[in-house]
């Protein structure tokens, strides 16, 4: 039986983040101590650990099937894959950052100046989308010091909360992209291999699907349904049961854990009791 093999990073967020969701999708992958490869137990797939940067790459050139990869990484490296779905974690953005004790008039800043960056193709793409005639210097690891030691006039790297820039006296000055974490895949897959990568992206949007979802139990006096079932936006309607008790229904609903403060007030002034909230794991459509 053919299996997918999917590349991840070998280490970090992104891969903390990755194996979680592959764990909550069902997929039980079965790694040791310095495991490179990781076969799983219990669905059709492979896992191979690389660095972030290899990956695109890996998946290329068919020694990996499909790669979960930040969306800049794959910008940059230019391979030939497409995102086969937007996985909404590990956000980040690109952006172009100054000393933050200079004036910033605009892009046209950065004509002239040199420009510190791990993405110099990401970079190369908005400075000709802006006529901008920049020096750009490749360096990977620690680019925000380079102004401040004199590589460099400016830097243009991954942002997060910011706080890296706060301390080396820097500020955010231009947002080139925003990046999350991505599914890609090679663009020509085995029908076999597409019906196994469709089945993992319907578990991962099960998944995810729940996240932030609650269901919600309550009880409702049988005059009070279409008033409380007002207040419960679920996935098509509430579903409403008799209780033994006669003038008395049951009813169940889904709904965003933000929202269930902002109505709980309005659900019991409207009669409902016995308010019971739980967590959902799985929501399938």
């Amino acid at each position: 039986m053919e299996k997918l093999k999917i590349a991840i990073q070998t280490k970090g967020r992104l891969n903390e983040d990755s194996m979680k969701l592959i764990k909550e999708s069902g997929i039980n992958l079965a790694i040791g101590r310095r495991t490179l490869v990781a076969e799983a137990k219990n669905f059709p797939m492979e896992a191979l650990f690389l660095r972030d940067d290899d990956i695109p790459q890996t998946v290329a050139d068919g020694v990996a099937d499909v790669g979960i990869v930040g969306e800049n990484e794959m910008l940059e490296k230019q391979e030939n894959v497409v995102i086969a779905k937007r996985l909404g974690f590990s956000k980040c953005r690109l952006s172009l950052a100054i000393p933050k004790t200079m004036e910033y008039p605009g892009p046209e800043f950065f004509n002239g100046k040199k420009i510190a960056t791990s993405y110099p193709a990401i970079l190369k793409k908005f400075l000709n989308e802006h006529n901008i005639k920049a020096e750009t210097h490749v360096i990977s690891g620690s680019v925000e010091i380079a102004p401040g030691i004199g590589l460099a006039d400016a830097i243009f790297d991954i942002v997060s909360s910011g706080s890296t820039l706060v301390s080396n006296r820097l500020k955010e000055v231009e947002v080139v992209m925003h990046s999350e974490a991505v599914l890609i895949s090679k663009p020509d897959l085995s029908l076999a291999k597409k019906e196994i990568l469709d089945e993992l992206i319907f578990r991962m949007e099960s998944v995810q699907r729940a996240e932030g979802k609650k269901y919600i139990l309550l009880n409702t006096p049988n005059d009070k349904i279409q008033e409380v079932a007002s207040l419960l936006p679920g996935i098509k309607s509430p579903t409403v049961v008799p209780l033994a008790e006669e003038g008395w229904s049951s009813m169940h609903s889904v709904i965003a854990e933000n929202d269930f403060w902002e109505i709980i007030g309005k659900l019991k002034k409207a009669g409902a009791e016995g308010i019971l909230v739980v967590p959902i794991e799985k929501m399938i459509f």
